[in-house]
């Protein structure tokens, strides 16, 4: 059922183009979508509208529209500017809300599976016949079959957890087995299993990359702590990455939502540039998310290289991603990135998240320490059974001790400022190496620096 506002009401935003103050009903429909008062504006098409009434000095009025996780909104403003450019006073009318449809909207499915993975105390990383390749483990009372399914590894996974449906050609008939109700052995919680294909938008769903299978339970422990690759029998000490890492998903997870929400268009049509500056946002939050994980177990673990498998990965694309995560910081400094084009490919095997971690690492120390309105160079390539990709900066360079001393721990990279930690390279190293590979620099004084990341490279057939 539709609902609509009274006649009308009014808003006021300020010359960051914050809103400042609004009446009801945008009020709360503002708080929902992860805005603040004050605060910036969450819907695109409200922003552009200001924006353009505030630098346009002028009156505009338009249509605009908007969602947040349960309904989706519309309603005509105008936006009457503030003398000398400091904000709009905002009259909406035809206030129009909608609920959201359960079924069919790409964006709903995509908003569940993100709260699925949230929720979820079990995910586990199947290949695309559905046998097992990765566990991960966020629940005490999962550990013995998290320990199950890790001694399983290369088993189809229902094996472990069982489910006898198949479809007519034999194989698992996994979209029957999606939110189905399980049970398992050693606790008295219900779960639900839920299976989401991988792979490029576009292939029908079938998980030509493989599939995440959740395990999301009925109702949440008051205290969950990180156990995977942790025996059942150890008591990790909690450290600060693990307490905080909830209070971050939660925030990455409704930053990586929004940017979905205006991919999608569903707060209006938008440019080519925005959508393709939502994508890599949401990219970047789902990347983040994995690292704020990954964050919290090696903390436990005291090591980079808990439960890497490697798998099937093209180095070029990995290096082309990166580069879109990283486009809008290198633009910032005037940066070029020469990257590998489109048809190259550099197959090699490894673990994809860990590769595009290290990735990210490279490129971003490369536009960190270049100079304003440099260029950062990336090649991939494959030659003699090992598959390669460099990171070229036109920075100060690396003398000979300062190269030895690189990827240790707290090593700013031999160089003033850049801030961060000191432990980027140092981790990324240490991925490398449990990947069979290894992370080199070869560098000069004031001829830059050359960091390579070598892994066994794979038959591209």
């Amino acid at each position: 059922m539709s609902n609509v506002s009274p006649p009308h009401f009014r808003a006021t935003t300020d010359a960051r183009d914050w809103l400042i103050e609004a009446d009801e009903p945008l009020a709360g429909f503002h708080l929902r979508a992860g805005g603040e008062l004050p605060g910036a504006i969450v819907s695109p098409a409200l922003l552009a509208l200001v924006r353009q009434a505030r630098l346009g000095g002028r009156r505009m009025t338009g249509s605009v529209s908007a969602c947040d996780d349960r309904v989706q909104v519309s309603a005509w403003v105008e936006a009457e500017p503030v003398e000398g450019g400091q904000g709009c006073a905002l009259t909406i009318t035809r206030w129009h809300v909608e609920p959201l449809s359960d079924e069919g909207d790409t964006a709903e499915v995509t908003r569940r599976t993100m709260l699925s993975r949230h929720m979820a105390d079990l995910s586990v990383l199947l290949g695309s016949s559905h046998e097992i390749l990765a566990v991960d483990c966020t629940s005490d009372d999962l550990a013995d079959l998290a320990a199950q399914m890790r001694a399983s590894r290369g088993k189809v996974w229902n094996t472990v957890i069982p489910f006898e449906r198949y479809e007519e050609d034999g194989s698992l008939a996994w979209r029957l087995a999606d939110n189905a109700p399980v049970k398992v052995e050693g606790t008295k919680r219900g779960w639900h299993l839920q299976i989401v294909p991988r792979g490029p938008f576009g292939m029908n769903g079938h998980g030509s990359a493989g599939f995440e299978l959740l395990l999301v339970p009925d109702r949440p422990v008051a205290a969950r702590s990180t156990l995977s690759a942790v025996g059942a029998n150890s008591a990790p000490k909690v450290g600060i990455a693990q307490e905080v890492a909830p209070i971050l998903r939660r925030r990455i997870n409704r930053v990586t939502a929004n940017a979905e929400t205006i991919r999608a268009q569903l707060a209006g049509p938008l440019t080519k540039d925005y959508v393709a500056y939502a994508e890599d946002i949401a990219a970047a939050g789902e990347h983040l998310f994995e690292l704020v994980d990954d964050m919290a177990l090696r903390e436990q673990l005291g090591e980079a290289s808990a439960a890497i498998v490697a798998s099937p990965i093209d180095l070029a694309e990995l290096s082309r991603r990166a580069a879109a995560i990283l486009a809008a910081r290198a633009k910032e400094r005037r940066i070029r990135l020469d990257m590998p084009h489109a048809d190259e490919i550099a197959p090699a095997l490894g673990e994809e998240r860990r590769v595009l971690q290290i990735l990210l690492n490279l490129i971003g120390n490369a536009i960190a320490y270049s100079p304003e309105g440099s260029q950062v160079w990336v090649r991939a390539e494959c030659d003699g059974g090992r598959a390669t990709v460099t990171v070229a900066d036109q920075g100060e360079g690396l003398d000979p001790e300062q190269q030895a001393r690189v990827f240790e721990k707290f090593e700013r990279l031999g160089r003033e400022g850049g801030g961060g930690s000191g432990l980027g390279l140092y981790i990324s190293r240490l991925m490398a190496e449990a990947m069979d590979g290894m992370l080199s620099v070869e560098s000069a004084r004031g001829q830059g620096a050359r960091f390579t990341l070598d892994l066994p490279a794979r038959d591209s057939e």
